[in-house]
């Protein structure tokens, strides 16, 4: 399984959260106060943050300005995963990717059947990756983003996680593109 090797530093990275709904205001917004916490109490930098509604082109605008920030390694986003009409995240993330983390939502799939059941059926949690950045949408529930930062994304983006992680090949990322 996996584990944390202490005798290797820790690096901390910069993650940007964008929370989807046409609702949530920073006042209301419990998945991305969620997120916003264990990202900080994890070590890593709250580089960025937004609130944007249901918009796929708003949601991609904003992924592609996140991916063209050196400053952002990563963007979390929360909202707008599910199956209904207004649920256009996915749809917006894949808009922006160069490449997908099929795994991610997987894993995912598993770890939430473990909390709700038959239910993670609904959820299209995805992951990938655009000009040298991760990206990562999550459901709107808090539930579903600290099992997602708990048992997926802490440990991922954690430098010191064996036997890889996502941060030992950031410096790749990039390798091979045009342009």
């Amino acid at each position: 399984m996996s584990r944390i090797d202490e005798s290797l530093p820790f690096h901390p990275v910069r993650i940007a959260l964008l929370t989807v709904s046409d609702t949530r205001t920073p006042g209301t917004d419990r998945s991305g106060d969620t997120l916003a916490a264990r990202i900080e109490e994890a070590g890593h930098v709250l580089a960025a943050r937004a609130i944007l509604p249901d918009e796929r082109g708003q949601i991609a605008g904003q992924l592609r300005h996140w991916v063209a920030d050196p400053e952002i390694d990563v963007v979390i986003s929360t909202g707008g995963t599910g199956l209904t009409g207004r649920d256009v995240t996915v749809e917006a993330h894949r808009d922006v990717y160069e490449k997908e983390i099929e795994a991610f939502g997987t894993i995912f799939a598993l770890v939430s059947y473990e909390t709700i059941g038959t239910s993670a059926v609904q959820s299209r949690a995805t992951g990938g990756v655009a000009n040298g950045t991760y990206l990562f949408a999550l459901p709107g529930s808090p539930g579903a983003c600290r099992d997602a930062w708990d048992r997926i994304l802490k440990l991922q983006l954690d430098s010191r996680h064996m036997p890889c992680n996502f941060v030992e090949i950031m410096p790749r990322l990039g390798e091979g593109r045009t342009g």
